[in-house]
């Protein structure tokens, strides 16, 4: 039986150990994710935002802490088990990952395709409604290279959304985007937040972002190895006790732009 914590909480990172063979990256890294909320990791460049998100999506596994996903170690169980966990899993990466000589139907029809109980005729409905989902109705035909960035992106989440995930995780939703076309990217998170109750977990370095649509964020850093601010976005940016957390968030305000590219 879950606790009340576990109710709440449908995702628990435990002094988690993070990294590529010798090279530790992270170090006794320790938060909670709520049901439905908009979380967010920041930091600087090679502060480990996507080595996290690789270990928190089971691409990677340690000895050393654990990831709960719904009251699974997904760090120790099989690999039959990872497998039905990540069904309930969405990710957005950085790229989009689109394949350029399909069409975006079938891109987005991928997932659906692992699933022997869903015939051809409903794979093709529920298509053209993800597609509907992220404004890119009537685009099933078209070609990556006929899209532009931000409707690539776009494309992208409608694939993630495929299997109807109860977590949805973004790498960089909106790089390589102009300011318009990250803010349409703003109000698409939200809606579909606030639409269908997905827990999202975003990596970014995106600060109108964070500041638009984050309800909790932790901020990494590189020469900690691990966490070094948590709370609400306007907590972190009022924060004067860490030079590197308000660094980050008033860079605009003193002029450094760049920190975290």
């Amino acid at each position: 039986m879950k606790s009340i914590m576990e109710d709440r909480n449908i995702i628990i990172v435990e002094n988690l150990v993070a990294g590529y063979g010798d090279n530790i990256i992270l170090t006794g890294v320790s938060f909670e994710i709520r049901r439905g909320e908009i979380f967010i990791i920041l930091g600087g460049s090679g502060c480990g935002k996507s080595t996290l998100l690789k270990y928190m999506i089971g691409l990677y596994r340690t000895t050393q802490g654990r990831v709960m996903i719904d009251g699974a170690d997904i760090m120790s169980v099989d690999d039959k088990k990872l497998k039905s966990i990540r069904l309930g899993f969405g990710v957005l990466f950085q790229s989009g990952a689109l394949i350029g000589s399909m069409t975006l139907g079938e891109n987005v029809a991928l997932p659906l395709s692992r699933r022997r109980d869903i015939p051809d005729g409903l794979q093709d409905l529920i298509v053209r409604m993800k597609l509907g989902m992220v404004d890119l109705a009537g685009y099933e035909n078209h070609y990556p290279a006929e899209l532009s960035g931000g409707m690539k992106k776009r494309a992208g989440l409608a694939r993630a959304m495929v299997l109807d995930p109860t977590i949805l995780f973004f790498d960089e939703p909106t790089a390589g985007l102009d300011p318009v076309t990250s803010t349409e990217i703003y109000g698409l998170i939200r809606r579909i937040n606030a639409d269908l109750g997905t827990t999202m977990i975003i990596v970014t370095h995106d600060l109108d972002l964070i500041m638009s649509i984050g309800d909790r964020a932790i901020m990494l850093d590189k020469a900690a190895q691990g966490i070094i601010a948590d709370g609400t976005p306007r907590m972190l940016k009022e924060n004067r006790d860490n030079p590197r957390v308000f660094s980050f968030f008033n860079r605009e305000e003193q002029g450094d732009r760049h920190y975290g590219a």
